[in-house]
């Protein structure tokens, strides 16, 4: 199994940019495959982006389409997710996890966009 750990969400408000991390631990993850979820109150986890093991493909849903980034630093054992033009619907605790992912989550990171 792989630890996560989440950090660096926050409160911005809509068309700010915010960065978050997803630092891994117990194995190293350059062979995975590795994906960012997000969960609003009252909903399903959703799919937000995927990037492959060398980080040469990446995918993303449509609602995130041109706006988020999905990168890795394999050295450093680390996923990041760039976040642009912030919407006030990607309101949601944001998680990472390998792909496909394993049964031990992290525990998230809280972002809040205010209109």
């Amino acid at each position: 199994q792989v630890q996560l750990v989440e950090s660096g969400g926050g409160l911005v408000q809509a068309g700010e940019s915010l960065r978050v991390s997803c630092a891994a631990s117990g194995r190293a993850i350059s062979t995975y495959f590795m994906t960012w979820f997000r969960q609003a109150p009252g909903k399903e986890r959703e799919f937000v982006a995927t990037i492959s093991w060398s980080g040469d493909n990446t995918y993303y849903a449509d609602s995130v389409k041109g706006r988020f980034t999905i990168s890795r630093d394999n050295a450093k054992n680390t996923v990041y997710l760039q976040m642009n033009s912030l919407k006030p619907e990607d309101t949601a605790v944001y998680y990472c996890n390998t792909h496909p992912p394993q049964d031990d989550w992290g525990q998230g990171t809280q972002v809040t966009v205010s209109s």
